[in-house]
């Protein structure tokens, strides 16, 4: 199709068009993903090799004090006169082999590293009255995760040590002076500031955030739930069988419920996205249009549903809700009914209400946010479209709508990302009820993927299936990611904005 053809099309047509390239297309981006991963494979081996041979050259041409700080690091930059950096490395080194080696072999590095293959052996046992603890499956895990990233810093930290070495040697052949500690200090505090800025954060990131999701990917493939509960029990490796329980296909399997509730959760972010947007869109416009009097009035009052918190308001409806509720209630009392309207006893009628209910909280967000663009949104543009003939739909479909989404797209996509992993509005308005007996994991027929997750951990310790879960969500809302940002408008130039 030539570009010309394409500008002819109507915005779904486009739409759908773009849909099928992705489609066509995700082959050969499979293909070319699979190369540049081999490509960044061979440059990682080709770089280790180039680094391997490097230190050899630096121990070969090397003096003495870089030699023997291959063994003692930061011997070279004290003998040299860095006390600082030669202090720093040899405390880093000194920490490393005291972790790694240090004589209550229990609480060591190696004990951890060793124990990783089987997640411990010795079970705690009654001894008598004493209790006799054997192995902890969990600290063995995580401390054993942790040693791996110890590892790993301390052969970077070392070969910098040895690098920081070879560059002195060069300094000195040179004729030039090294730096001192001090003038290491002020470095820190000027020209490389941003090390020292980035420092503390990034070993958050590490600690807290690396670490924590390594180590749910490594549960996945263990079987530790409420039966295998450390201290008292082992858990161990089991490979890809909780893999295969949560994607079984069997009736009233696992599987079989993550498809429902998968479904589920992707119908009820679409809904919440897009409802809220366009009606909080509508509102907006409907508040901004001239000779709508008390706009500031309008918009507090829609504002309000923000200002209470969420836990309140949401727990509130959910009992105006329920079968003595308020709303049944005015209902039966007015004969428009003669029993309680189902509206969290069953199914479908609970999932209608929640997005019903989804919309009465989203769309104040949506209003303030379309209030502030719509403002932004040249005012000749209506008045050249009026001109020309257009109706007030027409200036919406032309102008309105596509300077919307040419801004908000990122929003939407992260909203739609929100909506899958929203916890709050689920939990507290239904629990994830009703339940069914056809459902497995205590899964309710409300319930999203992140509640569905909440029960594994919190009423069912259930560690295993929960972290395969928490993988397969990433996977699901990474590929929705991927999808739909390479299609919203913002992503483009600023040129294809029609």
């Amino acid at each position: 199709m030539t570009d010309l053809e394409y500008l002819k099309l109507s915005k779904p047509a486009k739409l759908i068009f773009r849909i099928h390239q992705f489609f066509k297309n995700l082959p050969g981006m499979a293909w070319n993903g699979l190369k540049g991963l081999g490509l960044a494979i061979a440059r990682l081996f080709g770089g280790l090799g180039k680094s391997v041979a490097d230190l050899v050259t630096t121990f070969k041409d090397g003096d003495w004090k870089t030699r023997l700080s291959y063994l003692i690091m930061g011997f070279g930059s004290a003998a040299r006169g860095q006390w600082g950096r030669g202090l720093l490395f040899f405390l880093f080194q000194t920490v490393f082999n005291v972790y790694m080696f240090m004589p209550n072999a229990a609480f060591s590095g190696c004990y951890y590293l060793g124990k990783l293959s089987t997640l411990g052996t010795v079970e705690t046992y009654k001894e008598g009255r004493r209790t006799v603890y054997g192995d902890n499956s969990f600290f063995i895990l995580l401390y054993g995760v942790l040693t791996i990233f110890f590892i790993l810093a301390f052969i970077y930290t070392w070969r910098l040590n040895v690098k920081q070495n070879r560059i002195s040697e060069q300094i000195l052949k040179s004729g030039h002076r090294l730096k001192s500690t001090r003038d290491d200090v002020k470095s820190l505090a000027d020209e490389q500031f941003h090390k020292t800025l980035l420092a503390l954060p990034t070993l958050g990131v590490l600690i807290f955030t690396a670490l924590p999701i390594l180590f749910m990917i490594l549960v996945a493939f263990t079987n530790f739930d409420s039966t295998h509960q450390p201290p008292g029990k082992l858990f161990t490796w089991v490979g890809w069988d909780n893999f295969h329980t949560l994607l079984s296909t069997d009736t009233a399997s696992y599987g079989n419920t993550f498809s429902q509730v998968l479904l589920w959760t992707l119908i009820w972010a679409f809904f919440a996205t897009f409802l809220n947007y366009f009606l909080g869109m509508l509102v907006a416009i409907m508040i901004n249009k001239k000779g709508i009097k008390l706009k500031k009035m309008w918009r507090t009052i829609l504002v309000m549903t923000i200002a209470i918190p969420q836990f309140v308001s949401l727990l509130y409806v959910s009992k105006m809700f329920a079968a003595d509720g308020l709303i049944n209630g005015a209902l039966m009392r007015w004969g428009w009914i003669s029993s309680p309207l189902p509206f969290w006893t069953d199914p479908h009628w609970a999932r209608v209400t929640i997005i019903v209910i989804n919309v009465w909280i989203g769309i104040p967000y949506l209003m303030l946010i379309a209030t502030g663009i719509l403002m932004n949104i040249p005012a000749d543009l209506y008045e050249s479209a009026r001109i020309d003939g257009a109706n007030a739909f027409q200036m919406y479909q032309k102008i309105t709508l596509p300077y919307m989404l040419f801004v908000t797209g990122p929003y939407l996509l992260t909203s739609f990302t929100g909506n899958i992993n929203n916890f709050n509005v689920i939990f507290l308005l239904s629990g994830g009820k009703p339940l069914s007996l056809e459902l497995s994991g205590n899964a309710g027929y409300t319930d999203l993927l992140i509640t569905w997750l909440y029960k594994m951990t919190v009423n069912d310790t259930n560690y295993k299936l929960a972290a395969v879960m928490g993988i397969l969500v990433f996977v699901v809302t990474a590929v929705i990611n991927l999808i739909v940002y390479n299609m919203i408008p913002s992503v483009k130039n600023e040129e294809d904005f029609q």
